[in-house]
């Protein structure tokens, strides 16, 4: 088996030191051993390894010390603990801080086999995933759009359907979901070969939109000191992408309107008509038929362009495509940052889900961009995320309601006790309520969102104490 896992065993005990080497030299890995924990933090520094194994308690620093330091510089590294000396507390601070797995000694030989077993496979698997990360998100964009979910695909098809067809389109959307990609692939799939010119209603002084739109010849107002070519002009021939025309002014949305009837021109001050072959894409974070009831807006210009309507949904109403942004923003930012970053760590996965994204695929770049920045190991980590992402709050389904039914109680009760008589070990917890170790610790994180058992009831005190600690300690 080739030797694609590398493992750090910090232990000042020597025999403990020379069991766990015997015990995991067949396991297709490349074994670092040492007995000082300031040479263990070095190999883990130099070889950036898949998986530590260390003592609690050693002299000159901590197990828990070391744990701290690795989560520091790379989050993405196991952790598992080993003790003589297991109390509960110790064993949630371990979890809390980080640690994949705390284990009492003497350790069970044959659950560690099976967990590097484990990661042995995954980093295989991660090492075919890396391969073909390019070739997958290729297959999953469309004219520099990346999406994975239907509503997507969806407009995809659409677009592919009525760009060489249209006149006129309207494309609606929250800000920053991404209308003008597809006001672009729009004009791309066309084939049209005029150019692709773009004005910003909302950027515009209402005084000088006819001039933007139509142009103007010399003379015809105070600094016109030479003929000036319009929008329209310059997209003869193309597309004129008109973004935001909910903000532009009903005086001239009257001009644009005839533009659009007749196809030609007058440019102020000019007195001879221009023909023009323009099409015309419009997009609007606005809701129009209301500007259109409080007379904001043209009913004849917005049946004008509406012909075709496409819609972009929000990244909200598309979760599934959170994570595929953000691993493309990862690697686009990690380039134009010279920075060997290679993904987000789970927790902060669960962050990035778990956020609204108002501001849509445009907030996501922004914060992967920041985190990329800020980024000190290989994978973006909780830590590197804007503090307001990380303080928000549990998602609806992890409310104080929610958490005083009896079905989570009772669950809650369950998981904790089968950590307290596994003492700590997540995979026997796991094995002893009949479910993965992963579903385990994606409970225990939810729980630890959730409000604190309560005490105050009776039948939470008393001998059946010990047992509340292992989630108590995580709220």
């Amino acid at each position: 088996m080739n030797a694609e896992l590398s493992i750090v065993v910090i232990d000042d005990n020597p025999g403990s030191l020379e069991l766990l080497s015997e015990a995991l030299a067949q396991s297709g890995a490349t074994l670092y051993t040492t007995s000082n924990p300031m040479e263990g933090l070095e190999l883990v520094r130099r070889h950036r390894p898949r998986l530590v194994i260390t003592d609690l308690v050693m002299p000159g620093m901590s197990g828990l010390e070391v744990l701290r330091e690795i989560v520091r510089f790379d989050a993405s590294i196991e952790v598992i603990l080993m003790t003589a000396h297991y109390t509960t507390e110790t064993a949630v601070e371990a979890i809390q801080q980080g640690a994949a797995d705390y284990q009492q000694k003497p350790v069970k030989m044959a659950l560690l086999r099976e967990h590097v077993a484990a990661l042995v496979a995954a980093a295989k698997l991660r090492q075919r995933a890396y391969s073909t990360d390019a070739e997958v998100t290729h297959e999953l964009q469309f004219e520099g759009m990346t999406a994975r979910s239907r509503p997507m695909w969806d407009l995809f098809a659409m677009i592919q359907r009525v760009a060489p067809h249209y006149r006129s389109v309207l494309i609606k959307g929250p800000t920053g979901a991404g209308k003008d990609l597809v006001a672009t692939a729009l004009h791309r799939r066309s084939r049209v070969p005029g150019r692709f010119v773009v004005l910003n209603c909302s950027a515009v002084m209402e005084t000088l939109f006819e001039s933007e739109l139509f142009g103007h010849v010399k003379g015809a107002f105070t600094g016109a000191d030479r003929d000036k070519t319009g929008l329209f002009e310059l997209a003869n021939g193309g597309t004129l992408f008109l973004d935001e025309i909910g903000d532009m002014p009903v005086g001239t949305q009257a001009k644009l309107l005839r533009a659009l009837q007749n196809q030609e021109i007058l440019p102020v001050g000019g007195t001879a008509v221009r023909k023009v072959n323009v099409r015309i894409v419009a997009a609007t974070h606005r809701d129009l038929p209301a500007a259109i009831a409080e007379g904001m807006f043209r009913e004849d210009l917005y049946y004008r362009l509406s012909m075709v309507e496409l819609e972009v949904p929000s990244l909200k109403d598309r979760p599934e495509d959170i994570a595929l942004l953000a691993g493309c923003f990862v690697q686009k930012f990690s380039a134009d940052y010279s920075k060997a970053i290679h993904g987000v760590t789970q927790r902060a996965s669960l962050i990035l889900e778990r956020h609204e994204w108002p501001g849509n695929v445009r907030e996501l770049e922004h914060v992967i961009g920041r985190a990329c920045m800020l980024a000190e190991g290989a994978h973006i980590d909780v830590g590197d995320l804007p503090e307001h992402l990380v303080r928000q709050q549990p998602a609806p389904s992890a409310n104080k309601e929610d958490a005083s039914s009896p079905l989570l109680q009772q669950e809650r009760r369950l998981i904790d006790q089968a950590l307290h008589a596994a003492k700590g070990n997540q995979s026997e917890a796991a094995r002893r309520l009949g479910i993965g170790r992963d579903a385990l610790r994606y409970k225990l994180k939810m729980y630890a969102q959730l409000p604190k058992w309560p005490t105050e009831d009776p039948k939470y005190a008393g001998a059946d104490a010990p047992d509340q600690l292992v989630l108590r300690g995580m709220t």
